[in-house]
């Protein structure tokens, strides 16, 4: 056994002979891989909420709405993909039937999660760009109509697609939280024209959660030809996602934003609609999307539904809970410039709260102010956010702006959107927090980024 893992079970025994007398038996370092387990795992082998993970460089991860670290119990699901059961799903011989049942199985667990009754209507693909583009694209060839309406604080992934239609696309704002009014989007709706409206369910950088209920009602209420979709990249696996409850005809969901890895996402598609193939070639997906399917993939995917099946309440506390103690210790290490620090969108109440109370205040309900519980943007008025985060990459990774463009310094078009002043987006800092956040992070990080920020005050 290498040096590194004598160390380790000298470490789990306590001893302190020299590694050159040791030998390690096979039994002690099975000892040593239970032990650490069951630090992380519960008794019932779900990955525990708020445990930690291994840090690349030692650095803190608060940047969860740009990429989700790959849950270990999703990873351990996978395992027997990538080496036992590597045979091609659509073939009928004994190595393509358990990769088809665990297809089968991750679509009817992400079926279960959105409480969608029909798992067919669950199709896998390779991303959310490509969910995303699916539906514009599809619900246009699809409906025969050419317009398309979306909002000012969509993903790149919405908004380059869009761009590409010039004038046949309508571009709705926002208010100061984040929300987008279903009147509005109405209102822009042109009956017998309109092929979609794409909005997203959450907001990857303010963390709004938008009404799309009330915008599906509204648009049906003016065309009910008029498909919708919603983009739920940022809201699956942090909130709950019902799309009965919604009524819309598409709903993106992206792995790596919950715990799968990247490369698998999915989109829901309301039967009896049909999009027609993004993708031409085989017969996959019920010849609705083709490509063979990355069982691991897609197997992970499943089992990262399951885990928030199991543990959606554990996890949106947890995040809720860590998202509310950064703000109360950015705001201690930063004390006497409380006329400098904001925060963005619709937890703007959670800085007044924290004011008002000396802070020591509860959270303010995620519900209530209908924000993902795992979002801060948080700003420093007249700091150059890009430059500190830059600074104390090897610490803390978080994003000064939306992850797809972290390395510009142009300002963010969602903070741009809800009327952020220049000065304030210029300082703003997007934290995401997740279920492997623990309590020693966030306030280490809190010291770091305020040990940064000081020198530009």
């Amino acid at each position: 056994y290498p040096a590194d893992r004598k160390r380790q079970v000298m470490a789990v025994l306590g001893s302190t002979t020299p590694l050159t007398t040791v030998t390690v038996t096979v039994a002690a370092a099975a000892l040593v891989a239970c032990a650490t387990a069951l630090k992380m795992f519960g008794r019932g082998g779900r990955c525990r909420v708020g445990s930690a993970l291994p840090r690349e460089k030692g650095a803190i991860y608060l940047d969860y709405a740009a990429t989700c670290p790959i849950y270990p119990d999703v990873a351990r699901a996978m395992v027997p993909y990538l080496f036992d059961h590597w045979g091609n799903p659509s073939s009928a011989h004994a190595y393509g039937e358990p990769c088809r049942k665990a297809v089968a199985l991750a679509r009817e667990r992400i079926a279960r999660m959105l409480r969608c009754d029909d798992a067919s209507e669950i199709i896998f693909c390779s991303c959310g760009s490509e969910a995303d583009n699916w539906a514009i694209r599809g619900a246009m060839e699809a409906t025969g109509r050419t317009h398309v309406v979306t909002s000012a604080i969509e993903h790149p992934a919405i908004l380059e697609c869009v761009k590409t239609l010039e004038e046949k696309a309508t571009i709705v704002g926002c208010d100061a939280r984040g929300f987008v009014s279903a009147a509005e989007v109405a209102e822009a709706v042109r009956p017998g024209e309109t092929a979609v409206v794409s909005v997203m369910l959450a907001n990857n950088e303010v963390g709004s959660v938008v009404d799309v209920k009330a915008i599906v009602d509204a648009v049906k209420a003016k065309d009910p030809l008029v498909v919708v979709h919603a983009d739920a990249a940022q809201a699956v696996g942090k909130i709950p996602v019902d799309v009965k409850s919604l009524g819309v005809d598409a709903l993106t969901l992206v792995g790596h934003k919950f715990g799968a890895p990247k490369g698998v996402a999915a989109l829901y598609v309301k039967r009896p609609l049909v999009l027609p193939s993004f993708l031409r070639g085989g017969g996959q997906e019920e010849g609705r999307r083709a490509g063979t399917e990355a069982v691991p993939n897609v197997v992970a995917l499943g089992e990262a539904a399951q885990v928030w099946i199991d543990q959606q309440d554990a996890i949106i506390e947890w995040s809720t809970a860590m998202r509310d103690r950064l703000l109360r210790r950015l705001r201690f290490e930063l004390r006497g410039f409380e006329d400098r620090l904001y925060v963005n969108g619709p937890l703007a109440a959670l800085l007044s709260s924290e004011k008002d109370h000396h802070h020591h205040t509860s959270a303010v309900s995620t519900t209530t102010t209908r924000a993902l519980p795992n979002v801060l943007s948080f700003a420093v008025a007249g700091v150059p956010a890009s430059k500190v985060l830059h600074e104390v990459r090897d610490s803390v990774a978080a994003s000064a702006s939306a992850a797809c463009h972290s390395d510009s310094t142009s300002v963010s078009s969602v903070l741009l959107a809800v009327g952020v002043p220049e000065d304030v987006a210029r300082g703003t800092f997007r934290l995401s927090v997740g279920r492997h956040t623990t309590p020693g992070e966030v306030d280490r990080a809190a010291k770091l980024l305020a040990a940064a920020i000081r020198p530009y005050l």
